[in-house]
Order: C-alpha cells, then structure tokens, then sequence
C-alpha cells in the first residue's frame, strides 16, 4: 500500500498495534540489490568482527524480489492470505476504508493514477504531471487508455469526485486532514460555504488542476490524493451513505489489473483479469484474496492454502526458516519504537503543545541517561533474532536519502548513564541502590506500555530492569500493560494526557513522506511527548519551506533536526524494523517493495498449476 501523509497518522496508530501484537505488515519501504533466492536465507548469521552470531538474522540477506524466472501460466490461480482474527470489514473504496484489512483487497482492483520513485515522490503512472513555478498549481493528465473495469473511461471528473467525497461535511471516513484543507477553497466547500472547491478546475475530459494554498515538498510525497472515484457509478448515492453502499461493500469497481467477481462477506474475495488494465494483460486469471487466523499462517503456507500472505511475525521467522515450499523476502519497513517523555500538556483550546518546565522527566540528562541503560541492540536480537536492529535517529533507513547514519546516538553504556545521572544531582542518598531526585526526594517513573504478543511484557520488563541497574525506580503505569485503546487515550491521543504517566513505549509508522512535523511538531496532537522548542519549530518550517523543493537543502535541515533529537531527547527510538514475506516458489515477479513500484501487481504469476508443497 503506498501510505502517504494523508494517512499517516491514523496509520500509525494501526501500526502501533501491530507492533504490540509483534505482527510483520506488508507495508514497505526503501528498497535493496537483489540477492539470491531459494534456500539461500537458511541458517543465516549475522557476521561481526570475524565472528558468527547463530540464530541471528539479518535483512540484508533477504532477496527483495522472488528468484524464480519463469514464465508465468496463462491461466494461473493464485491465493493471497489476509492475516488477521477479525472478518474483513468490506468497505472496498479507497477514500472510504479504513482498516488495512481492506486495503488488501483494494490494492488488487483499483490503485493510484500516480506511481512513486525511489525517494517515494510522485512521477508519472496513469496520470502525467507538470508543476507551476510558484509550486502552487499542479496540471495533471491522465491517459486515454485508462479506463474503469466497466469500460468507462477515468476522467478528470472522477478525480475531482473524490475530493468532493472527502471533503463534504457528510463524509465518514478518516481521509479529511491538512493536506485536503490546503486545497484552495477546500475549507469553504467543507463548512458549506461554497458548493465548489475553487482550487479544483477540470480543463477537458482528461486534465485536472489543482491548486494548493501552501506549496511544499510534501505535496508530492503523499500530500496530493491519487486516487480518483467513479462519479458515474456512484455519484446518485449521498455521501453519508457510500460506506454502507452495496456498490462499495458488494460491486465495487476500479481501475486496477483484477475486477471483483464475488464476495463471501468477512472471509474472502475473487477476483478475476481485467483484460483492459491499462498497463498491459494481468499475469494471473484468478486471484482469490481470503482471511488467514494469525495461528494457522504457517499451517497455510505449509500446506499450499495460500501462496502468500500480507504479514508475517519475524520473531516466527528462526523456526519457520527451513520452510520448503517458500521464499522469504525481506525489507526494511518505514517504522521505528520508541520511549517517549511526557514534557507537557496538550492544550485544546489553542491546538497546541504546552510545555511544563517543571515535569519530572525535564532534566535533559536523566532523558540520556535512560537511553544509554538500556540494550536496544540485544533487545533486537534476544525478541526479534536481528530482523529489528538498534535505532539512531527518528527518520528511519527505509527513507534512504534522508536517514543520517552518522548521527551519533547513545548506545549502551550503563556507566556513563550512571555518570550523567549523577552529575544531574540524582543520587543515592540513603544507600539502598535507588536513586533520589535532585531534592533528595523518592523518584519513581512511571512507565506506560501496550500488551499484546509474547514479547510486550519482557520487553517493557527488561528496560525496568536496565533503569533499576543504573539506580532509577520505574514502575509500570497501574502495575500492568494495557490495552492499546487504553494506552493511546491514556497517553494523549485525544489531548487528554494522563498526568500519571511519565514516560511510555510507543510505535509510529512513518509513511512515504519524511516530514516529521505530523509527529513532533509543536500544533501535531499526536506530539505526545508534548516537547517543543523555537529550534524545532526553525526546522520542521524550513524542511516545508519553498528551499526544501532542493534535495540538498532539505537534506541538511532534516539532518540537523535528527541531530537535534538526538540532543534534546523528547523521545529516543529504540528499534528499526523490517519485513519478512513468504512467498511459495511457484510464485514469479513479486517484491516486498511497494505497489506503484516494479515488478507491478500485474505482473505477478505463477509458473505452475499447484502450489509447491
């Protein structure tokens, strides 16, 4: 899925559960030379210093694309595997849905009318672009040959539909956000002051303009929505009631390589080739999209049920290594964990942080010492054999030309967490192995972590143990995990941040954008560290500024503000993770790369009849 900054945050939060629930997604991101295949990733170890590490993997010894070179079937059928516990909860449109669980079901009939480059900006795919000298005024051009699964061609009027579905004051869904009110005139069409959106102007059949009232970078890294709706398949149905739609849940239709053929709802789709797909004839015939219960993923792959499946937990990956039927691949996720210090409140009346200069995690010094006591790099290899890796900074390595991996971070280093502790004035003035705050007062932290998964509950105990090693006394919030709507309302996803809490555990999916201002800027609700500073503020505005459309000049903004994170320590990340994806061997011209990105969707086949047992 290419998640953009539209998405981000909603997206985060789903990836947040994903991480407590130590599930792989198949989103992804950054991209690696293609390695050898097959039985290759058997028994890998990690080699450091001329030394082996048994048992511990790492990604860059994970293929990117499938191994197998033959000529896909003709008539080849392929199952895809949903992994999940839940039935799907078929809402198949794309500015509608909101689970991931569905994307996985879109992404096979409908898609972008833009593909992505390396860096994940917009170039040319069904759509063609030019941008004005302001940066303002976007003129897209779709292609005569795209056309919609009933023979209707794609139009500028359906891309402009969609903007007009999200934007009215009806709609249901979660898309509506900064980058749709940076539309010109989008604002006064939403609160019904106007029934058109100004900035939207359809020249002819075939071209669409869009002006933006703030240019910047990220207009084309997510913050122009791609996807166009079907004005004359839905447009008799009001806005409120789309969702629920039997067009939406039951015939959808879209401009992707495969169209719906029936729906057993909850459980699983078919679909079949779309003979005018506009990239050229889909590989597969038949392509069936059915729900996986996360405790027979393997059983499934084991047995040839499914050929592949969306998610796979890496910590399963040691003991399903020596799979014979399958190929794993592999790639960096655009993800990071992390622990974050609560600086502040959030203040609801004005939209933005507020920061408390008296809060117990203040001091600068106590952050770093908690960051250099504890081991994110054996926390990587003792929960996730490698497939997580030690994290420096909060721009992750999937975005390649932006992560900085020179940016010196603390590592493990308990003595220097006790030096700085006590240079800070935190001392153990009654000898008993704890440390006092700076008046010689107890100090107890109090920790909030999420349950879910085998690993949540150690790995929130061992940094307890880590801190307690260096004299600090951290307790879990109520004296147990919680439950990830209880732990994000609790940390302040709603502005409501528990006073309780003194530092947590969190997760953010970071989306093919590298503005980070969604989540550490001083007006982002979901700054749940509620940290600001002039310098912060310098630099997320320069990394939006007109400048910033030069690659060098942002470049050295972002590089300076990871620098910055580094040194202020609102939060630290803890671990970067990848993604493991099994695939059987028959399978031919898959990646765990992104969709908008080659090998296309519509190219993947198989080379035999059955799956390889």
């Amino acid at each position: 899925m290419r998640k953009t900054n539209w998405t981000k945050l909603f997206l985060a939060m789903m990836l947040a559960l994903v991480l407590a629930l130590a599930a792989c997604s198949k989103d992804s991101g950054g991209s690696k030379e293609k390695a050898d295949g097959g039985d290759s990733n058997k028994g890998k170890t990690e080699q450091k210093g001329g030394e082996s590490e048994e048992g511990i993997y790492s990604i860059e010894d994970f293929p990117l694309v499938t191994s197998n070179n033959a000529e896909p079937l003709e008539d080849g059928e392929l199952t895809y595997g949903v992994v999940t516990d839940s039935p799907f909860q078929g809402t198949l449109n794309t500015a509608l849905y909101s689970g991931a669980v569905d994307w996985e079901t879109i992404k096979w009939f409908d898609e972008a009318l833009l593909d992505a480059d390396a860096d994940f900006n917009y170039k040319e795919g069904a759509a063609s672009f030019e941008v004005s000298d302001d940066k303002k005024t976007y003129t897209f051009k779709i292609k005569d040959n795209v056309n919609w699964q009933d023979g209707k061609p794609v139009t500028a009027e359906d891309w402009a539909y969609s903007f007009y579905v999200i934007g009215h004051k009806d709609y249901t869904g979660v898309r509506y956000d900064d980058s749709f009110r940076n539309i010109k005139g989008m604002e006064e069409y939403h609160t019904g002051k106007s029934d058109k959106i100004s900035g939207l102007e359809v020249v002819d059949d075939k071209t669409l303009k869009m002006t933006f009232m703030d240019p910047t970078p990220s207009l084309l890294a997510g913050g122009i929505w791609p996807y166009a709706i079907p004005k004359h398949y839905l447009e008799d149905i009001p806005v409120k009631d789309l969702a629920k739609s039997e067009k939406v849940r039951k015939k959808p239709l879209g401009m992707g390589p495969y169209k719906v053929e029936s729906i057993v709802p909850g459980e699983s789709v078919v679909l079949t080739r779309n003979e005018d797909y506009w990239r050229g004839k889909p590989a597969l015939a038949k392509l069936t999209v059915k729900r996986v219960d996360p405790s027979v993923v393997v059983k499934e792959l084991e047995q040839g049920k499914v050929d592949m499946v969306d998610s796979f937990p890496t910590d399963q990956y040691p003991d399903n290594a020596d799979m014979k039927n399958v190929e794993f691949l592999g790639n960096i996720d655009m993800a990071y964990t992390y622990i974050g210090f609560k600086l502040g409140t959030w203040d609801k009346k004005k939209g933005e942080v507020k920061p408390n200069p008296d809060c117990k995690m203040c001091d600068k010094n106590l952050r770093k010492a908690m960051w250099y006591a504890v081991d994110n790099d054996a926390v990587g290899k003792k929960f996730y054999h490698g497939l997580r890796w030690s994290a420096n900074t909060l721009i992750d390595p999937a975005h390649k030309s932006w992560y900085a991996e020179d940016v010196e971070a603390p590592t493990y280093d308990p003595e220097k967490a006790k030096q700085l502790l006590e240079e800070a004035g935190f001392k153990d003035t009654d000898g008993d192995g704890i440390r006092e705050d700076k008046d010689g007062k107890p100090l107890t932290i109090t920790f909030a972590s999420m349950s879910g998964g085998d690993t949540a509950e150690p790995i929130a105990k061992y940094y307890i143990q880590a801190w307690k090693q260096v004299g600090l006394n951290v307790e879990l919030l109520d004296g147990k995990l919680h439950d990830i709507n209880s732990f994000y309302e609790r940390v302040g996803e709603e502005g409501n941040d528990d006073p309780k809490i003194d530092i947590y555990q969190g997760a953010w999916s970071t989306g093919t954008d590298v503005d980070p201002s969604g989540l550490y800027g001083r007006n982002a609700l979901f700054n749940f560290s509620r940290y600001a500073s002039e310098e912060n503020d310098k630099l997320l505005e320069d990394g939006l500024s007109l400048e910033a459309f030069d690659t060098a000049y942002r470049q050295k903004v972002y590089k300076e503000w990871q620098q910055l994170m580094v040194d202020e320590v609102p939060v630290f990340p803890t671990v970067f993770r990848s993604i493991v994806v099994p695939v059987n061997k028959r399978v031919v011209n898959y990646s765990a790369e992104w969709e908008d990105k080659e090998p296309f969707l519509y190219q993947l086949g198989v080379s035999e009849k059955e799956p390889v047992k």
